[in-house]
């Protein structure tokens, strides 16, 4: 099994795991033995089949493609038989190429860990032809789980910017019909029977309303930069910001299972082969997102002196 790396919050008992030899997916974040990161199969299914749990990045896209090759320009890229590429149930290229990749060169301290991929291999570039370096910095302070991630382009090269990330959270010991699920105003994006866009859409006002049983596997756009997610329950907040280059996003809450997916994405699902998306050429591009576990006493002292508490 690979070597987990757990960071330390210097400010209070939070922890979170990564292990880079799995991809640099995030296996925990956690308080005194309480787990606020979905684990659903578990790492070993990550590993073996792409299954997955925690916080993986889906790169060099997020979820779903609409067919098996993509065009660029004037030229054209084919998926099929390259290596890393996994498809969904309905035959569709997901998540693109990095899960469990093992390629991630390390340095870490008490709370932040440093990963830089070289994405120039003939291995990589099969399924995405724009050689770069991918960075992700992680760190863990004030109770906040901070992941930045760099796209750095080889001269000459203009990188499509389609990726995201998956982290699933859970409010463990509280029943999933007692959660708040709080998103931004944003525009909604219809999916299909297959999971990709109608390419129909809606405006979604900001809203909190309990999770309940609904099920979700929903995207979005038009997300404002600051904007928080966030899901509440038993006196428990978890927050996620989305800070730079995430315009779109997916909420992935499958019926009879208690975690609820909140999915920064640089692109929208298909963007790929639809277009629409940012390209990194000459300077780097950064992302940022963090996601927030409040103090249980926090959250106590708050609803016993805001009127609104109620709606948090």
């Amino acid at each position: 099994m690979p070597e987990s790396l757990v960071l330390h919050d210097r400010s209070s008992s939070l922890s979170a795991t990564f292990v880079p030899g799995a991809g640099m997916i995030g296996t925990s974040l956690a308080e005194d033995g309480t787990e606020f990161l979905g684990q659903r199969r578990g790492l070993n299914a990550y590993i073996a089949d792409g299954k997955t749990m925690g916080i993986p990045i889906l790169y060099p896209w997020a979820n779903r493609l609409s067919g098996k090759d993509y065009a660029v320009g004037t030229a054209t890229v084919r998926l099929d038989g390259a290596p890393g590429v996994r498809t969904d149930p309905h035959g569709a290229p997901m998540h693109g190429v990095l899960a469990a990749h093992p390629g991630w060169r390390v340095r870490h301290s008490t709370d932040e860990l440093i990963a830089v991929l070289e994405y120039t291999t003939p291995e990589l570039l099969a399924a995405f032809p724009f050689p770069h370096v991918l960075t992700q910095r992680v760190r863990l302070a004030d109770r906040t789980l901070t992941i930045t991630t760099t796209v750095a382009p080889e001269p000459g090269v203009a990188v499509p910017l389609c990726f995201g990330y998956h982290p699933y959270l859970t409010i463990p010991d509280v029943p999933r019909a007692d959660w708040m699920l709080s998103t931004p105003g944003m525009r909604w994006l219809p999916v299909d029977d297959a999971g990709l866009p109608t390419g129909e859409h809606q405006v979604w006002p900001a809203s909190a309303e309990p999770l309940a049983d609904r099920a979700l596997d929903d995207g979005f756009d038009e997300v404002p930069e600051g904007a928080v997610f966030a899901i509440a329950g038993g006196g428990r907040r978890i927050e996620v910001r989305f800070g730079r280059g995430y315009p779109a996003a997916q909420l992935f809450a499958p019926p009879g299972a208690d975690l609820v997916a909140i999915e920064p994405m640089a692109a929208p699902t298909d963007a790929l082969r639809r277009g629409g998306y940012r390209v990194a050429e000459g300077d780097p591009a950064e992302f940022e997102f963090s996601i927030t576990v409040q103090a249980a006493e926090i959250l106590s002292r708050t609803s016993k002196s805001s009127p609104n508490a109620s709606a948090m």
